[in-house]
C-alpha cells in the first residue's frame, strides 16, 4: 500500500461545502466545551473544595444528556436535522453566558452551575443523533469512513487543546473567560448552521420501524439487524472492564514509580489516536475483519500495559491502544451508518451515543471495582484480557460482522 493510500482522505471536507461548515462548527463549539469542563471542575472545587461536588457536577450533565438523546434520537428522523442542530446549539449561547455572569458575581451561586450544566447537557443530547444522523447526507454514504476519521480526529484535537486553553484562561482572564469563549463558539456555530441546506430525514418504504414507534422502535430494528446488533455488542466488548483511566494516577505511582508521569498515560492514548487518524485512508476499503482487529488491538495493548513496567514500552502500548480504539470508532461509525435507513439513523444514533456515554463509565467503574480486588496492575491485565475473549466470541456469534464491508 501506498503512502498516499495510508494519509488521511480528507475529500469529505473538500467536496462538501455542507459538512466543511459543520466540521469547522463543531471543532470550534467542542473545544469551549472541554474548556468549559475544566472551568467547572475548578470553579465548583474552589467554592466547595470537595471532589465529591466535582462528580455530582458531572453526573449532573450526564444524566439530561442521556435523556436529551433518547428525546433527541426520535425528532431527527421526523423533522429536519438541520433546524434541530441550530434550536438546540443556539440556547448554549445563553447558558454559557449565564455561567459567565455567575462567574463575575462577588458570591457565585453554586445552583447555577448545576442548572447551567444540566442545561447543557439536555440541548446537547437533544442536538447530538440529528448531527451524526445527517453525516450521509453532508459527506456521501462512500465517504462514511473518512468521515467518521475526521470526527474522531477533531474529538481527539479538540481534547488536547481545549483543556490546556481553558487551564492557560483560568490563570490568566480568570474562569469567565472560558465561558465567554465557550458562548462565542456555540453563537459561530449556530451562525454557520444558517448556511446549511435543509437535511430532511429521506423516508424510506423498507423501514418497519416508523418515527411513531420512537425508541421501542429503534430497539426492534437494532435486535433484528444482525450486523448492527453486533457492532453494538463489539463496542460493548471494548470498554467494559477496559478503560483504565481511572487508574492511571494509582499506576503512575505504583507501576511506574512517580505522580508526575500521570499526565503521560493520559497523553499518550490520544497521540496513538492522532497518529491513527492521519494514516486512516486505508479504512474506506476496509470491513468487519479489520473492526475485529482492531478492537483486538486494543484489549492486547492494554493487556501488555498492565504487564510492563518499563515506561517507554507502556507509552508505546498506551499509543497502540489508542490508535486500535481510533480505528474501530471509525469502522464501526461507518458501517452503522450504511447499514441503518436514513429515517432510522436519529433513532439508531441516539441509542449509540447513549451507549458510547454510558458504556465508559462503566468500564472505569468496574476496572476501579476490580482494582480494589486484585490491585490495579492485575485489573488492566485482567481487563484487557476480557476484551480479548469478549471481541472473539461476539465475532464468533455474529458472521455478519465479519463479513460486513462498505461497498
Amino acid at each position: 500500500m501506498s503512502l498516499s493510500g495510508l494519509a488521511m482522505d480528507l475529500s469529505p471536507l473538500r467536496e462538501s461545502r455542507d459538512f466543511r461548515l459543520i466540521y469547522a462548527g463543531f471543532l470550534g463549539a467542542l473545544v469551549g466545551t472541554l474548556m468549559t469542563s475544566v472551568a467547572v471542575a475548578v470553579q465548583v472545587y474552589d467554592m466547595t473544595a470537595s471532589p465529591g461536588q466535582i462528580g455530582l457536577v458531572s453526573l449532573a450533565r450526564a444524566l439530561p444528556m442521556v435523556v436529551g438523546l433518547l428525546a433527541g434520537g426520535v425528532l431527527a428522523d421526523r423533522f429536519d436535522r438541520r433546524r434541530l442542530m441550530l434550536l438546540t446549539r443556539l440556547p448554549l449561547v445563553f447558558v454559557a453566558a449565564a455561567m459567565a455572569g455567575n462567574a463575575l458575581l462577588p458570591e457565585p451561586r453554586l445552583w447555577v452551575i448545576y442548572v447551567a450544566t444540566g442545561l447543557t447537557g439536555l440541548f446537547a443530547g437533544l442536538g447530538g443523533p440529528a448531527m451524526l444522523a445527517a453525516i450521509p447526507a453532508l459527506a456521501g454514504t462512500a465517504k462514511l469512513a473518512a468521515a467518521g476519521a475526521l470526527t474522531a480526529a477533531s474529538a481527539q484535537l479538540a481534547a488536547l487543546v481545549g483543556p490546556a486553553l481553558g487551564g492557560a484562561l483560568i490563570a490568566g482572564p480568570g474562569l469567565a473567560a472560558c465561558y465567554v469563549v465557550d458562548a462565542a463558539g456555540f453563537l459561530i456555530f449556530s451562525v454557520v448552521l444558517c448556511f446549511v441546506r435543509p437535511l430532511p430525514p429521506v423516508k424510506s418504504s423498507t423501514t418497519s420501524a416508523k418515527p411513531r414507534e420512537g425508541v421501542l422502535g429503534a430497539l426492534r430494528f437494532i435486535r433484528g439487524r444482525r450486523l448492527i446488533l453486533g457492532l453494538f455488542l463489539i463496542d460493548a466488548a471494548a470498554v467494559i472492564f477496559t478503560m483504565p483511566q481511572a487508574l492511571y494516577p494509582v499506576l503512575a505511582d505504583q507501576q511506574f514509580g512517580s505522580p508526575a508521569v500521570t499526565g503521560l498515560l493520559y497523553a499518550a492514548p490520544a497521540l496513538g489516536a492522532v497518529v491513527g487518524a492521519l494514516t486512516s485512508g486505508w479504512t474506506g476499503r476496509a470491513g468487519g475483519h479489520a473492526l475485529i482487529a482492531a478492537v483486538l488491538l486494543w484489549g492486547l495493548a492494554l493487556t501488555g500495559f498492565g504487564l510492563t513496567t518499563f515506561l517507554p514500552v507502556a507509552l508505546f502500548l498506551l499509543a497502540l491502544a489508542g490508535l486500535g480504539d481510533l480505528i474501530s470508532e471509525t469502522l464501526r461509525s461507518a458501517l452503522l451508518q450504511r447499514d441503518t435507513p436514513d429515517d432510522l439513523r436519529g433513532r439508531v444514533s441516539s441509542i449509540w451515543m447513549v451507549q458510547a456515554t454510558v458504556s465508559p463509565a462503566l468500564g472505569n467503574a468496574a476496572v476501579g471495582f476490580l482494582a480494589e480486588v486484585t490491585g490495579a496492575r492485575q485489573a488492566v491485565v485482567i481487563g484487557g484480557l476480557v476484551c480479548v475473549a469478549a471481541t472473539l466470541v461476539v465475532a464468533a456469534t455474529f458472521p455478519a460482522l465479519r463479513r460486513a464491508t462498505q461497498g
